[in-house]
């Protein structure tokens, strides 16, 4: 595997857990921890990956905020919960707004 390829899976696995150790990605990747330190630090450039100080929480996390593989609804979808909406209130009018503000393209 390429460096390339490989800190795109990195980026995807990180993406997909939120958060992981230095050891447990070097493992998994069967590089050494260095080698994860130096990916995990040109990803840092690009896209909002952090470290995290400490013994136990410690490691690598993505901003809580970022996710790139965001799914969005295709215009009959949008249609459909527009529809719905329309007989809906209260608390469920409110969730289902949520939803299509979150997911409209």
């Amino acid at each position: 595997m390429s460096m390339s390829e490989r800190r795109k899976r990195l980026l995807a696995v990180l993406c997909l857990r939120r958060h992981d150790t230095y050891d447990n990605l070097a493992r998994e990747f069967h590089v050494c921890k260095r080698t994860i330190r130096y990916d995990i630090a040109a990803l840092m450039c690009s896209y909002p990956i952090e470290t995290v100080c400490g013994r136990y929480g410690g490691g690598v996390k993505v901003s809580d905020n970022y996710y790139p593989y965001r799914r969005t609804l295709n215009k009959k979808q949008m249609n459909l919960l527009v529809r719905l909406s329309a007989q809906l209130d209260g608390e469920d009018l409110a969730t289902i707004s949520s939803i299509i503000f979150q997911l409209a393209p």
